[in-house]
């Protein structure tokens, strides 16, 4: 005899599956909430942070959750912004406590906006050794937008634009100009050349020219004097020659009468001598006389000579001792 099975002693199958289901969807949850504290432990969200505060004119590009890099590391991160009373911007920016020492006083902070690309933050700190920043600082951000640039440069190059065609215009003075250098040309390929363009005229260029041809024959002329000048002066028959011989003459004629002269004072020697004996002295000045007018008709021969070969001396005179 067999007993028959108690409903209540076996639990339901339906009831086993939700169990299980309860406890997958319970695992799941707390997975799901494990990888969300994990991301924000990961973003910092669980990191003691210190408050610093930029200030800028407008918050153009700026969004909550954008990182302040450090040398392209980031720092910090945007918590917050804050339209100020006064109109100016105030960007709320939540630094990690291990980053702060990196901050000093000194420290410059820069808002750029690329043509391309998006906005960044960026801090700079010079001087290593300065006071770190303080918790809650307020610091001016200077802004570096290309775009604002744009306007500026449009305008410049329309200006530029607006220039170069009123320079490049028909009746503009670069067209005149460049005209007259034309016609400059034209005249320096012309038959006068430079001398119709320095004159600008054909008559006042052939007078030039008719004036340097004088000058060359009148040069030429010279040339021709100072050719027979030379050959009349230092030619075989010049006057260099004749001049050049009658001086050696003279110089011949000189050193007779320097020896006559020498005769003269050895006779003039002998004739003190021969005066204190007065016969002696009577017979030796006839004959010291004789010699002295001897020396006197060479020296007026050689004078006379003088002055037949050298036509240049007008009156000579030589005077005896």
């Amino acid at each position: 005899m067999t007993m028959a099975e108690d409903p209540a002693a076996s639990p339901p199958a339906g009831s086993s599956l939700e169990f299980k289901a309860a406890l997958l969807l319970v695992l799941l949850a707390l997975l799901l909430g494990a990888s969300v504290v994990y991301l924000m432990y990961a973003r910092g969200a669980f990191e003691e942070t210190q408050r610093l505060v930029l200030i800028a004119d407008d918050s153009e590009g700026v969004l909550v959750g954008m990182d302040m890099t450090f040398s392209g590391f980031p720092i910090g991160r945007v918590g917050r912004i804050e339209l100020a009373d006064d109109g100016s911007v105030r960007i709320l920016i939540d630094v990690p406590r291990k980053d702060v020492h990196r901050l000093r006083t000194s420290s410059v902070f820069t808002l750029t906006r690329g043509l391309v690309g998006g906005t960044y933050l960026r801090a700079y700190s010079g001087i290593p050794a300065d006071p770190p920043l303080p918790a809650d600082a307020e610091r001016r951000v200077l802004v570096g937008d290309a775009t604002a640039e744009i306007p500026q440069l449009v305008g410049e190059t329309r200006e530029l634009v607006r220039n170069l065609a009123a320079l490049t215009a028909p009746d503009s003075a670069l067209a005149t100009s460049l005209g007259n250098l034309q016609r400059v040309t034209e005249r320096l390929q012309g038959p006068r050349g430079a001398l119709g363009v320095l004159f600008g005229n054909e008559a006042d260029a052939r007078k030039l020219i008719a004036a340097l041809d004088r000058g060359n024959a009148l040069l030429a002329r010279a040339d021709s004097f100072a050719a027979k000048v030379d050959t009349a002066v230092f030619g075989a028959n010049g006057m260099a020659p004749e001049a050049r011989a009658a001086v050696l003459q003279l110089n011949a004629a000189l050193a007779d009468a320097r020896s006559a002269l020498k005769q003269v004072g050895t006779l003039l020697e002998q004739a003190q001598a021969v005066a204190r004996n007065a016969e002696v002295a009577t017979a030796d000045l006839g004959v010291l006389r004789a010699e002295v007018e001897a020396s006197l008709r060479k020296v007026g021969g050689m004078i006379d000579e003088i002055d037949r070969r050298w036509p240049f001396a007008r009156e000579p005179e030589l005077r005896l001792p």
